[in-house]
């Protein structure tokens, strides 16, 4: 009996200490998602000022060099503009939308910004707002980075607090 008990109660802490370090994960997969897709602005910048290839040609060629959330907005775009016959901007936004995780309401309004010129406008006009978003998300990797170093270790601990709390209650 006081096995199981045992057993028990070790299991609900350490899942209480796993959905504590879950919840931690989000802030530096935010960082990461951020930094990934200035990365990504900056190669599509430099390949639309150097290169005569199409938007869709640099989206599959973006979404090769990257993986996750980036890979996927990138090539989802391409997907939208080819099977769904939808302007590049449109594509971008909705594509920005659909793959999201991590990301704020403010990050998203900001990363679909660049759909309203592209493929609208001459190239200095593209590049001009790839810049704009580029500036925009250095502020918010800033703000991401500060939330990280602030919120992820006491979500960890919060977590593992929770569950020794549990613990000693059900004791």
């Amino acid at each position: 009996m006081y096995m199981l008990k045992f057993i028990l109660l070790t299991v609900l802490f350490c899942t209480s200490t796993f959905i504590g370090i879950l919840i931690s994960k989000r802030y530096s997969n935010r960082v990461q998602i951020l930094k990934d897709l200035k990365n990504a602005l900056n190669m599509f910048e430099v390949k639309i000022n150097f290169s005569f290839e199409t938007i869709p040609e640099i989206f599959n060629e973006i979404a090769n060099k990257f993986d996750g959330t980036i890979a996927k907005i990138f090539s989802n775009t391409v997907k939208y503009i080819n099977e769904d016959n939808l302007l590049a901007g449109e594509a971008w936004e909705k594509s920005v939308e659909v793959n999201s995780y991590n990301l704020k309401k403010e990050d998203i309004n900001c990363i679909k910004t660049l759909g309203k010129l592209l493929g609208r406008t001459d190239i200095e006009g593209q590049v001009s707002q790839i810049e704009l978003v580029s500036n925009f998300l250095e502020k918010q990797i800033n703000e991401a980075t500060e939330s990280k170093n602030k919120n992820e270790k006491m979500y960890q601990k919060l977590g593992a607090i929770i569950g020794l709390i549990i613990v000693i209650v059900l004791i």
